[in-house]
């Protein structure tokens, strides 16, 4: 447990909280018995309760797994009161442990983080606005891969597959929008909640959070689009290719198809109606001429019907 303290105000951020943590925290604050299950609990949807003494916010952050390629969910936990704020997480989110580590070693990022106001209401802006923040750095990477996956699909000289990448990309696109989706209104309904925890003065802030979920909606938006627009063209350029080699291979099973029938009438053990008038040239000889004449007629014919 880490508790920060400027002016009147606490702050007190527990990393992976146990159960017995919870209840000790519930009896001083006197918090609802169903919130401490919803901590517990990480598989919560974003919501905020109001009740007389304080308010509960969940919000859900993503944060990337290296291992597996993907967005994991980091569910906050959020009490605020009267002049304290109680966050409670699994320790993953970054941007958060900067925010805490800021402010234990600077008086002057207290000061930037509880705001002229000094009300924990503005850490709470300033601590979610943050959050909010650093997954713009991640759309980035997004559309670094994004780059990445189109240069390999146009530039290369022969498509490669690339069926993998395009559907990490698309898992990790609808993750993100995912994660976001609910939380709009979450945020937009902090602006509406009891004013003694969130003076009147931090709404346009509250608008400025919300502002930037769309931007965030937004962006995934458009690389949602490009992500599935990279996968049409990925298929349509394979199918492309496997077309491409099956037309080689039928044009060289055709030629051969003429060939196996002249070997097959002349491996026959019979004596062909015209072998006495050509009993002077090696029979060889003779059936070489007519497969070379054979494949050249047939490629003639192919050039002529524009299949080569």
């Amino acid at each position: 447990m880490q508790e920060i303290k400027f002016k009147k105000n606490k702050w007190i951020n527990m990393v992976d909280p146990t159960k017995d943590d919870l209840i000790k925290l519930a009896k001083k604050y006197r918090f609802h018995e169903l919130d401490l299950e919803d901590c517990l609990q990480h598989t919560e949807r974003p919501k905020i309760d109001e009740y007389e003494k304080y308010l509960f916010i969940i919000l859900q952050f993503p944060v990337y797994n290296k291992r597996h390629h993907r967005f994991d969910t980091e569910q906050l936990n959020i009490f605020i009161g009267q002049n304290y704020l109680i966050t409670l997480h699994q320790g993953k989110l970054k941007a958060l442990n900067k925010i805490v580590e800021t402010c234990q070693n600077s008086l002057k990022s207290k000061r930037v983080f509880f705001g002229e106001s000094q009300s924990t209401g503005y850490l709470l802006y300033q601590i979610i606005s943050v959050l909010f923040n650093s997954i713009f750095p991640i759309t980035d990477k997004i559309q670094l891969s994004i780059k990445k996956v189109e240069n390999e699909i146009f530039e290369s000289k022969r498509a490669k597959d690339e069926l993998f990448n395009i559907m990490v990309l698309k898992k990790n696109v609808i993750t993100l929008r995912k994660i976001l989706l609910p939380q709009r209104s979450v945020v937009a309904a902090l602006e509406h909640k009891q004013k003694k925890f969130l003076p009147k003065d931090l709404i346009i802030y509250f608008d400025d959070v919300v502002d930037q979920i769309e931007s965030l909606w937004n962006i995934l938006g458009t690389q949602k689009e490009i992500v599935e627009s990279l996968e049409d063209t990925n298929e349509s350029l394979l199918s492309h290719n496997i077309n491409s080699t099956m037309r080689t291979l039928t044009v060289f099973s055709a030629i051969m198809l003429p060939l196996t029938f002249l070997t097959g009438l002349f491996g026959m053990n019979v004596k062909l109606p015209f072998s006495a008038a050509l009993e002077q040239i090696s029979n060889f000889w003779l059936i070489l001429i007519v497969m070379g004449l054979t494949i050249l007629l047939m490629v003639i014919l192919f050039k002529w019907k524009k299949w080569l």
